[in-house]
């Protein structure tokens, strides 16, 4: 996948995930949705940090002790691990596209 909105899915009635790169301790995927949400009764409680940016689209994001964020192209996401949390709505017009990047909060930052 050269381009992050090239191929996206034809299939709506579910949202796509797509690996762009894995390493030991960090994940890069592409999340497509159109229109879904996470159910009301099973957010994601997730054991590693997990920053997402809103691509293209729209949608709104509650987590466990800051309620509801809404999110429009080019805002971004820090989600904690242990931090419960969901999509409660997207666009159901065209695609949301998300760019979200998984790691482990133990990776320590390379020095300058």
């Amino acid at each position: 996948m050269p381009n992050l909105f090239e191929a996206l899915p034809e299939d709506r009635s579910r949202e796509d995930f797509a690996d762009l790169l894995t390493r030991p301790g960090v994940r890069i995927e592409r999340i497509v949705s159109y229109g879904q949400a996470t159910p009301v009764g099973a957010p994601y409680d997730q054991p590693h940090d997990e920053w997402v940016l809103l691509l293209k689209g729209r949608a709104e994001l509650w987590m466990e002790g800051e309620g509801e964020i809404a999110l429009r192209p080019g805002d971004h996401v820090l989600i904690p691990a242990n931090r419960r949390h969901r999509v409660t709505w997207t666009d159901a017009h065209g695609p949301t596209v998300w760019l979200a990047v998984h790691f482990d909060a133990s990776i320590k930052t390379r020095s300058p």
